[in-house]
C-alpha cells in the first residue's frame, strides 16, 4: 500500500481536485503539536492513540496546536498549521472528557507520524504530501512508553539536519 492509499481512509483528506499550490487551507483528520517551534502531526485512525501521545509530548514539555482537526495552509514550500476556531485549545482525553490546554497557532510542520502503521526496526525514509508539501514520515507504536522520546528524537534529528 503507498503512502497516500494509507490515510485515503480519512474523512477529511484533502481534495485531489484542488491546486495544492493554491494556499486555500485543508482541514486533516490528526493532532499536532510543537516542539521547540517544530509542527507534529500525529495521523492515525480514532482511537489510535493521537491525543495520547500529544498528552504525552504535552506533560514534556511540547504546546498543543490542534487536537483530531487541524488546518493545514501551504505558505511558499512549508505547510502551517494551526487550530479550527471552534476545538482550538481543546483535548479529548480519554475517560476525562474535553480539557482546556495552553496552545499555539501558526507553527510550521516538521514531520508526520502514522500511527497506524507499526514501525520496522531500521526504516528507509518515508515522506507524507499534504496540499503539496512534502514532509519525513514516521511510522510509531504510540502506546509504546518510549513513543515521546523517539518523537522528540526525530524532529531534534531533523532540526539539526535543516
Amino acid at each position: 500500500m503507498g503512502e497516500a492509499d494509507r490515510f485515503s481512509s480519512f474523512p477529511s483528506r484533502p481534495s485531489e481536485s484542488r491546486d495544492p499550490n493554491s494556499g486555500m487551507p485543508d482541514t486533516i483528520h490528526a493532532t499536532a503539536i510543537s516542539i521547540a517551534g517544530a509542527g507534529v502531526l500525529l495521523m492515525g485512525q480514532s482511537g489510535s492513540g493521537k491525543s495520547d501521545l500529544a498528552l504525552r509530548l504535552i506533560d514534556r514539555g511540547a504546546i498543543l496546536i490542534a487536537d483530531d482537526r487541524v488546518v493545514a495552509t501551504r505558505n511558499g514550500t512549508a505547510l502551517i498549521l494551526s487550530a479550527p476556531s471552534t476545538i482550538a485549545g481543546l483535548i479529548e482525553v480519554r475517560g476525562v472528557g474535553l480539557q482546556q490546554l495552553p496552545f499555539v497557532q501558526q507553527v510550521k510542520a516538521a514531520a508526520v507520524f502514522d500511527l497506524d502503521t507499526s514501525p520496522e526496526r531500521l526504516p528507509t525514509p518515508g515522506e507524507h504530501v499534504i496540499s503539496g508539501v512534502r514532509l519525513p514520515l514516521f511510522n510509531l507504536s504510540p502506546f509504546e512508553a518510549s513513543a515521546p522520546l523517539k518523537v522528540e528524537l526525530a524532529v531534534a534529528v531533523l532540526w539539526q539536519a535543516r
